[in-house]
C-alpha cells in the first residue's frame, strides 16, 4: 500500500481511484465495511482502491478543548488500512486554511485533479468542505458535473451503528470485549517501554511500562489479562495494570504489562528497554483497589496472574 502525505505526492499517473474519505479512528467495523466496498468497486471498475483521511483530527484544530481522544495512532491506523487491501491512503495534512475550502474547491483538487476519481464511495451523513456545508446532495452533484459516480454505503441492519463514539465509551468502563466486537479486533496501544520506579520488580513482578506518550486510549484503570507483542512480534501472555496504583502515594496513571511466562533468568535474556511494543487488552479481571500494604497487594497479584494465564488459554 502506498501512503501520500500530501497532493504533490501522489503519482499523476496514479488512477483512476475509487476513493473514500474519512478521520477513521479506531478502523472499526463499519469503517472496515467501507473500505471493503471501495475495493470490490476499484475491481469492478478495473481502478486503485484509496481512502483519504486527515491528520490531524480535524477536531484538534477546530475544538481542541474538547477533541475525542484518539482510539489509536495514526502509524497503527497505516498499518492496519494495509492489512485490509487498500492500494493507497492519501494522509491529508489538516489546518484551518485547508478547511476553508468550499465543498467544489476540495473534490475537485483532491478527488478529481490529484487522484482521478472514477468513484466516490460515502455514508448517507457524509459532509465536506468548509463548515461542513457539503453534503450527499452535495457530492452527487458534483459526481454529475465533473465524471465519477457516487456509491452510498448502506450502514442498516445492525441494532446500534458501529462508531468511534461506542468504542470510547466501552473503553472508558474497561469493557474491552464491547470495544473488541465494534473494532472487529482487541483494543491495543503502543509504545516505547521506558524505565518506571521498578516497585513491581521489588514485589516480584517487574513491568514493562508504556510510555506516557504511548499510542491508543488508555481503557479505564483496573488490571486486564492480554497479551504483549515484541518488537520481534514475539506475543507474551500478560497481566497488565492501568491506573496509578492507589496502595502507593504519588504515583502517575501509568500503563504497565507484567509478562506470565517470562525467560529463566538473568533478567539481561529478557530485556524490553527501549524497545517499541503492543499492549493488546482481551478481558478486564477487576478495578483498581487500595490495599492495606504490600503483603495483600502481592497476593491479589498472584491470583491476577493465575486468572489471566486462564483467560488467555481460551485465546
Amino acid at each position: 500500500m502506498q501512503i501520500w502525505n500530501s497532493l504533490n505526492e501522489v503519482p499523476q499517473d496514479f488512477g483512476p481511484c475509487v476513493v473514500t474519505l474519512g478521520n477513521f479512528d479506531g478502523l472499526h467495523r463499519g469503517h472496515q465495511e467501507v473500505l471493503a466496498q471501495v475495493r470490490a468497486e476499484a475491481a469492478a471498475r478495473n481502478a486503485r482502491s484509496v481512502a483519504l483521511t486527515f491528520d490531524p483530527h480535524p477536531a484538534l484544530i477546530h475544538r481542541p478543548e474538547s477533541a475525542p481522544a484518539q482510539i489509536m495512532g495514526l502509524a497503527d491506523k497505516m498499518v492496519a488500512m494495509g492489512d485490509l487491501g487498500l492500494d493507497g491512503v492519501l494522509v491529508m495534512p489538516y489546518s484551518l486554511e485547508f478547511a476553508q475550502q468550499s465543498p467544489e474547491e476540495f473534490v475537485k483538487s483532491v478527488f478529481v485533479d490529484a487522484l482521478g476519481a472514477c468513484a466516490v464511495v460515502v455514508g448517507h451523513d457524509v459532509r465536506f468542505g468548509r463548515g461542513n456545508t457539503g453534503d450527499l446532495n452535495t457530492m452527487v452533484g458534483l459526481g454529475a458535473e465533473l465524471g465519477f459516480d457516487v456509491v452510498v454505503v448502506d450502514d442498516e441492519g445492525h441494532d446500534r451503528r458501529w462508531s468511534s463514539t461506542w468504542v470510547r465509551e466501552a473503553l472508558g468502563k474497561g469493557d474491552v470485549d464491547t470495544a473488541a466486537q465494534v473494532l472487529g479486533r482487541r483494543h491495543s496501544m503502543s509504545g516505547e517501554v521506558v524505565h518506571g520506579a521498578a516497585r513491581g520488580r521489588e514485589l516480584g513482578f517487574p513491568t514493562a511500562n508504556l510510555s506516557p506518550d504511548a499510542c491508543g486510549i488508555i481503557p479505564a484503570d483496573g488490571v486486564y489479562a492480554g497479551w504483549l507483542v515484541d518488537a520481534d512480534q514475539h506475543r507474551w501472555p500478560a497481566a497488565i495494570s492501568v491506573g496509578s496504583n492507589p496502595t502507593f502515594v504519588g504515583v502517575s496513571r501509568q500503563v504497565e504489562a507484567y509478562v506470565l511466562d517470562r525467560p529463566a533468568e538473568p533478567v539481561e535474556a529478557f530485556d524490553l528497554y527501549g524497545q517499541h511494543v503492543v499492549v493488546e487488552f482481551v478481558q478486564r479481571l477487576r478495578g483498581m483497589v487500595a490495599y492495606t500494604g504490600p503483603e495483600a497487594l502481592i497476593e491479589q497479584m498472584h491470583q491476577d496472574v493465575l486468572d489471566s494465564r486462564e483467560i488467555l488459554r481460551e485465546h
